[in-house]
């Protein structure tokens, strides 16, 4: 069993039988701050609002900022993925990383501030995904129709949305859509009372679904 805890915005807490893994941690959303400490804290690149790494590391973390390549962290094996945070080859807003992760059995992928759909050498550097965190806001990275297609080339079991309009937001991201344009009337959604899932092998054996948590901290 995992954990899966979303702090807001783009950041997941992974919580498994040894380890703490987070992903882009943030600050200046208008959003509370991620306190809870991690072991393995991976960022997609160096905005603000994905690497608040000093809020959640404690003296023994190991950071990963921007990563390409392969890591393998005892037992969690990392991939990351180049990519691009706009359609631009990385012209307006930079470079972003995508991160797969083996952690516990489980293929995680994290698509960071992902700005352009995905080429097929890109999905075959992927593989295949147990559960994608998608970002389905729009203006600053792709938006709902943009991540579907994503979506459906990567094929996840499951699939969580991420960066969208939430209350209290500050006013920088008053220009993302909510949640709501992404979901489709035939998708299998599951809307939670609260911000945290658990991930069995049992899930991943069901029919492909999409987690939608409930923010709140």
């Amino acid at each position: 069993m995992i954990d899966v805890t979303w702090l807001g915005h783009a950041c997941f807490l992974l919580r498994g039988e040894t380890k703490r893994l987070m992903f882009d941690p943030f600050k200046g959303t208008g959003l509370p701050e991620p306190t809870e400490k991690a072991d393995i804290i991976l960022c997609s690149h160096s905005h603000s609002d994905h690497n608040n790494v000093k809020a959640v590391r404690h003296e023994k973390s190991v950071v990963l900022e921007g990563f390409t390549g392969v890591k393998q962290i005892d037992n969690v094996s990392i991939r990351g993925v180049s990519a691009f945070h706009d359609t631009a080859q990385g012209g307006q807003r930079g470079k972003n990383s995508i991160y797969t992760v083996r952690f516990d059995d489980t293929m995680f992928c994290h698509l960071g501030d992902l700005g352009h759909e995905l080429s097929e050498s890109q999905v075959g550097e992927i593989g295949a995904v147990d559960v994608l965190f998608i970002l389905v806001g729009g203006f600053y990275t792709i938006g709902p129709q943009q991540a579907r297609k994503v979506m459906e080339s990567i094929r996840p079991r499951i699939t969580v949305p991420m960066h969208y309009k939430l209350p209290r937001m500050s006013a920088t991201f008053d220009a993302l859509s909510t949640v709501e344009g992404f979901i489709q009337a035939d998708d299998n959604v599951k809307r939670l009372d609260g911000p945290s899932f658990t991930i069995s092998k049992t899930d991943l054996q069901e029919k492909a679904a999409m987690i939608v948590p409930r923010f709140g901290r």
